[in-house]
């Protein structure tokens, strides 16, 4: 048999006969979201709400609804989410990838102004108490899920208001503080108690917990910083990128002068000296390695850089020289990358005689964080951070997930939340363990035919004019996409792995194998009447989103 050669229009000879099959598959991004959230469905129940009869606001209502499933902070991980889902999306090549974290954020504060509501609880509830030690957003996410499966849940928090470094360490340029607090009293209304201001590991032990609870969840975070061991560190002058950005976040006396001297190269560190230059200070940021290899996210050094950070790379301070306890300079040693170490990235050598002093009289250390909460101590693992199994699972009715397993994105912990929550239902209620791996295999890239999609450009985030940023130093910088864009922008998903109403198939069948399905919904439009295949194959050529598959009949 033969099948026409997209490309040449000529006749392409296949070795055997072909026949369609209906196949769902993962689509990139959401195989590269660490949360594992259903991208896909949740924007399609925008991009195809006139084929299922929903208006724009109802699409809007379902569409939250389906992403707080997986994610019950969407207005807070769209604001401060790297969002790795969008390097994959299919659209990338085309005319920009689907601004999926935009999308996110505008869904979340949506639903933060109409008041939507979480799952309700089940008015069955089961008899076990679940504990959670810690409130940021793995704990929150672990919360979250086992609530609606109706479990009884509290918090354990040292702090006053939960939220963990999403409260105390993310600046409100970033992520203002009204925003977490609708979408953790919308989770803490579910029914959740909060135990605050309770320090286990002091004020309870880890043991007592485990024994008033029937199952305990760990999301310790990564709180407690690394100290960089150089002569002249203790003093005055110096302190750590958390603690920093913690104290500011309070209205506390940072102990910052004017002329500030940032250690690091991710996130915390990007936040600590844009943070400073709110605060007046003239801010140098010192990384050991190129800019190429820095972990923060691109778009914060490009605005740090427009807020006049001074960046220098290939340093590492070796000594802080004071005057009584008055810093006064750091001793910084040139380096260069050379052969990759373990980890895959090159390691930074010294090089001989290449010493300059840098002027500073305050020193902001972010260079690492680890857990230091006293509550995991019997239980640590190889250093400082817990080894859970892939499902969470520390011990016997004891799970963990977030930082204290290393440092991560808030995306991951929530992802990490939600297994743990799965597996700990399970085990409760005596069901099989759920799997963690996708229900559907992955979709190749070039199982999308992108030439079928009309051009679209992406929607650009809205931002206030970079001339006001220091002027209002706590004033959001990035905007929400306005009701319209958000609109257009779920449009451009290319519903990769899924039908999305194409017609291609149901157009060009010879023999008429494609019926449309009464209800339809996203994804669901039209069933494939297999004895009526004839293996033409012509349907899996034209079919845009590699929704359809062929299989040999002819064994």
């Amino acid at each position: 048999m033969s099948i026409t050669d997209t490309k040449t229009g000529a006749a392409a000879e296949l070795p055997f006969q072909v026949y369609a099959r209906q196949l769902e598959r993962l689509p990139p991004c959401q195989a590269s979201c660490p949360n594992s959230g259903d991208i896909r469905g949740w924007l399609g129940i925008i991009a195809q709400r006139e084929k299922n009869g929903l208006s724009l606001d109802e699409a809007y209502d379902a569409a939250w609804r389906r992403l707080v499933e997986f994610n019950p902070l969407p207005a807070t991980i769209g604001r401060i989410c790297p969002h790795p889902c969008e390097d994959l999306c299919s659209r990338s090549d085309k005319d920009g990838a689907v601004s999926i974290n935009a999308m996110e954020r505008f869904l979340g504060d949506w639903g933060i102004a109409r008041e939507l509501t979480l799952p309700d609880v089940p008015a069955q509830s089961h008899a076990e108490s679940v504990g959670v030690i810690g409130s940021g957003p793995a704990s929150l996410s672990f919360a979250y899920q086992m609530a609606i499966r109706g479990y009884e849940v509290t918090i354990y928090d040292r702090d006053e208001r939960p939220g963990g470094m999403l409260r105390h360490a993310i600046p409100d340029y970033r992520l203002p503080r009204d925003v977490l607090d609708a979408e953790v009293d919308r989770i803490l209304r579910l029914g959740i108690s909060l135990a605050n201001c309770i320090d286990v590991g002091e004020d309870i032990t880890l043991d007592q917990l485990r024994e008033e609870h029937e199952l305990v969840f760990l999301g310790l975070g990564a709180q407690a910083a690394r100290r960089l061991d150089i002569p002249g560190e203790d003093g005055p002058g110096v302190i750590s990128g958390i603690e920093f950005l913690r104290r500011r976040k309070q209205g506390q006396e940072t102990g910052c002068g004017r002329n500030v001297l940032v250690i690091g190269g991710g996130n915390t560190a990007i936040d600590a000296a844009r943070s400073a230059r709110r605060d007046g200070c003239s801010v140098t940021l010192i990384y050991r390695r190129s800019e190429a290899e820095m972990p923060a996210t691109a778009h914060e050094i490009e605005d740090a850089r427009s807020e006049d950070v001074e960046f220098r790379f290939l340093a590492v301070p070796t000594r802080i020289i004071r005057e009584g306890d008055e810093i006064r300079q750091v001793e910084v040693q040139g380096m260069r990358l050379g052969e990759p170490g373990t980890d895959g990235r090159r390691r930074p050598e010294a090089i001989d005689g290449q010493i300059e002093y840098v002027a500073a009289d305050s020193i902001i250390v972010a260079i690492s964080q680890e857990p230091g909460w006293s509550a995991a101590d019997s239980i640590l693992q190889e250093g400082s951070w817990l080894h859970p199994a892939d499902d969470g699972r520390l011990q016997d009715r004891l799970f963990a997930g977030g930082d204290d397993l290393g440092p991560g994105i808030a995306s991951r912990a929530i992802g990490q939340g939600r297994h743990a929550a799965e597996s700990a239902h399970a085990e409760l209620r005596g069901l099989p363990a759920p799997s963690l791996l996708p229900e559907c295999p992955p979709l190749a890239h070039e199982s999308v035919k992108t030439d079928y999609y009309a051009d679209q450009q992406r929607s650009q985030t809205p931002r206030r004019q970079e001339t006001d940023w220091l002027g209002e130093p706590d004033a959001e910088i990035d905007l929400t996409l306005s009701y319209e864009q958000a609109g257009e922008e779920a449009a451009r998903c290319m519903s990769c792995g899924l039908c999305f109403d194409c017609q291609q198939c149901f157009m060009y069948c010879n023999r008429s194998g494609f019926t449309r399905v009464e209800e339809t919904s996203p994804g669901k439009y039209f069933a494939l009447a297999m004895d009526a295949c004839e293996g033409c194959g012509k349907c899996i050529e034209l079919c845009p989103c590699g929704y359809l598959e062929a299989r040999d009949v002819s064994a």
